[in-house]
C-alpha cells in the first residue's frame, strides 16, 4: 500500500515533534517551514558579530521527557545543563533573594521566619498537583460537546484516565489544592501561604510570565502552575539550558526527524490550505507549489491558520466566530544583549552562581500588578518586569572568551499600543527602558552594552507568527484549556475539516517548548489512519 503523505505546516518544535512520530510509523512526511531556518521560535542566531544566542524561547524545563526519549535526543547532539541556582531577585536598598536548591529556607528566614518554615509544606502540596498535570500532559482532552461550561470540563478533567488515577490518591487537602490552582489568582494563592513580599515575587513571577494580566487575575495561578510542571535530566521543577542555545534542541529534533524520513524545506511559507469537498489535499506555497498530501497538519497559531490559510466558507459559521475571539497576546518584549563583562548587581552575594538563575527584576506582587494596570493604561509599564538570564555564565559557545550574552524577557507591554501607536515607532525607547531598569539595580550595565537585538509584540509576530507577541499561542485560562482548546468540540487536535489537523502550542497543552502538542496529534493523526477516517 502507498505510504500516506502529511505535510506540516510550520517547522517548530512541535511540527518537528509531529513530523517525527508519522514517519516513523511509516508516513511519507514534508514539512514546510516558512523562514530560512528551522526550529520556530526555539532557534539560536548570531544577532551581533561574534555572539549568538536563543532568539525567543530562552530556557528549559518543560520539554517532555517521552519526547526527549523517544527522538533521542542526546544521541543527536542535545545537552542540557542544569542552572547553579533557579532564581535571582535583586531588590530595592541592595538586599537580595537568592531561590535555589539547599538555600531558599535561609535566604527566606531573612525576611520571614514564618514563611521560611512553609517552604516545605508549599513545595510538597504543589509538587502534589503538578504530578498530576503531568499525567494530563500527554492525554488527548476528550471532545466536549458544544454548550459544556468550565464546570463540565473541569469535571470532564478530572475523569480522564492519567488525572483519575492520579486523583484517587490525593488527599482532600490536595483535592482542594487542585481547585484553588485552576480558579484563584497567583497572588490570592501566594498571599495564602507567605508574609513577606520577595518569596511571594519569586514564585509569583511564575503566574504572569507569558500572561498580559495582574498576579490578581483569576486563572493566573494556574499559569503559576503550568510553569513548574517540567524537569531536568530527571530532576522534577528544575530549569535548565541547552548548550549551544535553544536551537540545538530544534536542530537535535531536525536530525531526528531526517534519520525518520522526513523533508525538511525552510524558505518555504504556506499561503493557503487548499480543500476539496469538505477536506484538506494540499498546502499551497506562497511560490505557487501545490504539495499534495493526505494529511495536514498546522504547527501555527489558531487565528493564523484559520484566519489566514483557509477559505473562511470552509469553516462552519459558529466556529470561525470562536476563533475570532481566541484571545492572544501575552504581553512580552523580548531582548538580546551582547555585553563586554557581567553585570554587578548592588549587594549581590559572593561568587557568580547568582547570574546563572533567572534574574527577576519585580520586587513583589504589588510591582507586578502595577506594571499591568501602568501597560493597559500607557502602552507599557514605566516600571516593567524584567527577567534576565545570561546563559553564557554556563555555555561558553555563545559569546567570545571573556565576553557575555544576555536574554532579557520584559513584561508588561501591550500587544496593541493605544492611540494608534506603532511599535516600530516606540521599540527603542522601550528598549532603553529595560535596559535603565536593569541599570537601576546593576550600575554600569549600560555601559556594558555592546549590541542588541529588540523584538516587540509585533516583531514576535511578524518573525515568529506569534500573535500579539503571545508566547503561548494563546493565553491559558480555564475558557481556552484542555477541551476547549482552542475551541470546544475541536479539543482533540482534529478541526472540521477533515485531513486538517492541529499540533501547535494552541492545542492542549498549551505553551511552552514542551512537544508534547506535537506527540499527542501525532497519535490522533495515526489513530485516524489506522481506522481509515482519513480517506
Amino acid at each position: 500500500m502507498k505510504a500516506r503523505r502529511a505535510v506540516i505546516i510550520g517547522g517548530g518544535h512541535n511540527g518537528l515533534t509531529c513530523a517525527f512520530y508519522l514517519a516513523r510509523a511509516g508516513l511519507q512526511v514534508t514539512v514546510l517551514e516558512r523562514r530560512p531556518i528551522v526550529g520556530g521560535a526555539a532557534v539560536t542566531e548570531t544577532f551581533h558579530p561574534g555572539f549568538r544566542n536563543s532568539t525567543c524561547s530562552y530556557t528549559v524545563s518543560l520539554l517532555n521527557p517521552a519526547v526527549l526519549t523517544d527522538m533521542d535526543l542526546a544521541r543527536h547532539g542535545l545537552r542540557i545543563v542544569e542552572r547553579r541556582v533557579a532564581n535571582y531577585l535583586p531588590l530595592p536598598g541592595g538586599d537580595h533573594l537568592v531561590v535555589g536548591e539547599g538555600r531558599t529556607k535561609a535566604e527566606v528566614a531573612r525576611f520571614s521566619a514564618r514563611d521560611a518554615e512553609r517552604l516545605g509544606a508549599y513545595s510538597q502540596r504543589l509538587e502534589a498537583i503538578a504530578d498530576v498535570l503531568r499525567a494530563l500532559v500527554l492525554e488527548t482532552p476528550p471532545n466536549m460537546p458544544v454548550g459544556s461550561g468550565v464546570v463540565e470540563i473541569l469535571e470532564q478533567l478530572m475523569r480522564s484516565g492519567g488525572v483519575a488515577r492520579r486523583l484517587a490518591k490525593l488527599d482532600l487537602t490536595a483535592r482542594r489544592d487542585l481547585l484553588a490552582l485552576f480558579s484563584q489568582s497567583a497572588g490570592d494563592w501566594l498571599d495564602g501561604w507567605f508574609e513577606s513580599d520577595p518569596i511571594k515575587a519569586a514564585f509569583g513571577f511564575d503566574g504572569v510570565v507569558g500572561n498580559y494580566a495582574s498576579p490578581y487575575t483569576p486563572g493566573s495561578a494556574y499559569v503559576l502552575l503550568h510553569h513548574v510542571f517540567g524537569e531536568v535530566n530527571g530532576k522534577k521543577g528544575a530549569w535548565g539550558h541547552a548548550i549551544g542555545g535553544m536551537g540545538a534542541i530544534t536542530q537535535a529534533m531536525a536530525a531526528a526527524c531526517r534519520e525518520a524520513g522526513v523533508e525538511i524545506r525552510t524558505d518555504a511559507p504556506v499561503a493557503e490550505v487548499l480543500t476539496d469537498g469538505g477536506r484538506a489535499v494540499a498546502a499551497l506555497t506562497e511560490a505557487g507549489e501545490k504539495v499534495l498530501a493526505d494529511i495536514v497538519v498546522s504547527n501555527l497559531n489558531p487565528k493564523l491558520l484559520f484566519g489566514r490559510l483557509l477559505d473562511a466558507g470552509v469553516l462552519p459559521p459558529d466556529f470561525r466566530e470562536r476563533i475570532t475571539r481566541y484571545r492572544c497576546g501575552s504581553g512580552t518584549f523580548r531582548m538580546n544583549l551582547a555585553l563586554s563583562e557581567l553585570p554587578r548587581f548592588t549587594g549581590a552575594p559572593e561568587g557568580d552562581d547568582h547570574l546563572t538563575g533567572g534574574i527577576i527584576i519585580a520586587p513583589s506582587l504589588r510591582y507586578m500588578e502595577k506594571a499591568y494596570a501602568d501597560a493597559r493604561a500607557y502602552g507599557w509599564s514605566r516600571e516593567p518586569i524584567v527577567e534576565m538570564l545570561i546563559p553564557s555564565t554556563l555555555d561558553d559557545t555563545l559569546a567570545p572568551r571573556g565576553r557575555h550574552v544576555a536574554s532579557l524577557f520584559c513584561q508588561h507591554v501591550a500587544p496593541e499600543l493605544p492611540n494608534g501607536r506603532s511599535w516600530d515607532d516606540c521599540r527603542d525607547e522601550v528598549a532603553d527602558l529595560m535596559i535603565d531598569t536593569v541599570e537601576t539595580y546593576a550600575p554600569g550595565f549600560r555601559e556594558s552594552v555592546l549590541g542588541r537585538q529588540v523584538l516587540s509584540p509585533l516583531d514576535l509576530e511578524r518573525t515568529f507568527g506569534l500573535v500579539g507577541g503571545d508566547i503561548m499561542h494563546g493565553a491559558l485560562s480555564l475558557d481556552q484549556m484542555f477541551s476547549a482548546r482552542p475551541v470546544l468540540g475541536h479539543g482533540d487536535y482534529r478541526t472540521p475539516i477533515r485531513g486538517l489537523y492541529q499540533c501547535g502550542a494552541g492545542t492542549h497543552p498549551g505553551g511552552g517548548v514542551t512537544g508534547a502538542p506535537g506527540r499527542n496529534a501525532a497519535r490522533e493523526v495515526l489513530a485516524d489512519v489506522k481506522r481509515r477516517r482519513v480517506a
